[in-house]
């Protein structure tokens, strides 16, 4: 039970940066995006850097582990074979959304808390999107997007071997 609730802290750590940093402020988001309309804040752009290199950062201090400090496994290494055209599709989806409504799923989640009925339907929606995207287009799928087998039982072998002693 204490290990699980060590991750709600992560959690609760990016909900209350989104906040704090208005990405879960729709104004905000449209002001940001509005790069010609005079009124273009570029406060976002700094949270995106800075949420980029901490990403980058921890992929390679995760990246370089044999195995999780609290058990499971390593997530795999992505795959370098190039754009796809659904990851395209996707993030054009993605984009358009983030574009029309200023809403992000990460910040609507933090939103909740606002009890905000445009946030629910916003995560209805997205929900929605979602089931949409599972059923009809396998997204998910360990077909869709798997890593190499090897790669996985590789990983999985690794993470159940006792740790190597450190001379």
């Amino acid at each position: 039970m204490k290990r699980d609730a060590l991750f709600l802290v992560p959690g609760l750590l990016f909900g209350v940066g989104l906040v704090l940093s208005g990405m879960s402020n729709p104004a905000k988001v449209f002001a940001f995006l509005d790069v010609s309309g005079g009124a273009w804040d570029p406060s976002l752009a700094f949270v995106m850097i800075g949420a980029i290199g901490t990403f980058g950062f921890m992929n390679f201090v995760v990246h370089r582990r044999e195995r999780p400090i609290l058990g499971g496994v390593l997530p795999g290494i992505r795959s370098r074979t190039g754009i796809s055209p659904r990851l395209l599709a996707g993030a054009a989806i993605f984009g358009i959304g983030w574009g029309l409504s200023g809403v992000c799923p990460g910040p609507a989640i933090a939103d909740v808390a606002t009890l905000r009925p445009e946030v629910y339907v916003f995560l209805g929606a997205m929900l929605f999107g979602m089931a949409i995207a599972q059923r009809g287009f396998g997204a998910d799928s360990p077909a869709a997007a798997s890593p190499p087998r090897a790669n996985v039982e590789q990983r999985i072998d690794s993470a159940l071997s006792p740790p190597r002693e450190v001379r």
